[in-house]
């Protein structure tokens, strides 16, 4: 389905350099089948060309009729600018893919010529590992064929999750933002673990196989986080001393603040975006 597919991403950042490694490290596209290309950051494109063989390509001279899936991985900001570029050079049979947070399908086919074919994704910066949780939201003109094709190059990445954009924004708190939480309890047990004597790198090792570990269970065994949390903590003990402490300190609130947190900001890139006059 990908063999001869052509792709392009507008925008050279973290996450498309996070897809790009995935797609080309598993196979899915070859090097050659890859564009990418950004404002004027010339060094940049080099340094993707050297590192994955991908084209690095100059916005002008990116050849929008030839290209079968354009990912724009550019900043929210940039978005209206950047579809309102394109819109006169591309094909009904052409789909545009967002990775941008807060983007809506509604927003982008306003900006586009009647019928174009839009998809809302939401991957994470895992897509470097083939270890992504990515969340597609197809537009209502988009082919079953091309929801295929999208879960096929998204695959690559890591596992696809096809949800309604409604829920999105949620998506975007738990898996999006997600991977900075678990970076930010890592960077605390390393202080914690620093601070009573052991080795810094060590407790991180540790710690990332506790939470490897964990994800495992709860993907692979038939069981609630709750009852698994229940399954591993006995009265007096030192489990439940310890979430007896989470609980004392607001964890299960910080949790829940962290993840609305994350998906209100989404809601209001987009109403942000809602509020600037679409030039037709």
């Amino acid at each position: 389905m990908t063999k001869h597919l052509r792709v392009a991403f507008i925008g050279a950042g973290n996450m498309a350099e996070a897809m790009i490694s995935g797609v080309v490290k598993t196979g899915t596209l070859e090097p050659e089948q890859v564009m990418v290309t950004n404002h004027s950051n010339e060094k940049r494109l080099r340094e993707l060309h050297n590192r994955y063989g991908v084209q690095g390509i100059v916005r002008d001279l990116l050849p929008i009729e030839t290209i079968d899936v354009i990912i724009l991985a550019m900043k929210p900001k940039d978005a209206e600018q950047s579809l309102l570029s394109i819109k006169d050079r591309i094909k009904p049979n052409q789909v545009i893919m967002s990775v941008l947070a807060g983007i809506s399908t509604e927003y982008m086919e306003e900006l586009l010529p009647a019928g174009q074919q839009v998809i809302r994704v939401m991957p994470n910066t895992s897509s470097m590992l083939q270890e992504s949780a990515t969340a597609i939201s197809p537009g209502e003109n988009v082919t079953m064929k091309n929801v295929k094709l999208a879960k096929a190059l998204l695959k690559a990445i890591g596992e696809v999750y096809v949800i309604e954009e409604d829920q999105m924004d949620l998506f975007t708190g738990i898996a999006g933002s997600g991977p900075a939480y678990y970076y930010y309890l890592m960077e605390h047990i390393e202080k914690i673990a620093k601070e009573n004597g052991m080795d810094p790198e060590q407790a991180r090792e540790i710690g990332a196989q506790t939470i490897l570990g964990a994800a495992k269970m709860m993907l692979e065994r038939d069981e609630s986080p709750e009852k698994l949390r229940k399954n591993i903590t006995s009265k007096n003990g030192t489990t439940a001393s310890g979430l007896e402490a989470l609980a004392e300190n607001g964890g299960g609130k910080a949790i829940k603040a962290a993840i609305e947190g994350a998906m209100n900001r989404s809601k209001e890139i987009s109403e942000e975006l809602e509020k600037v006059a679409v030039v037709q």
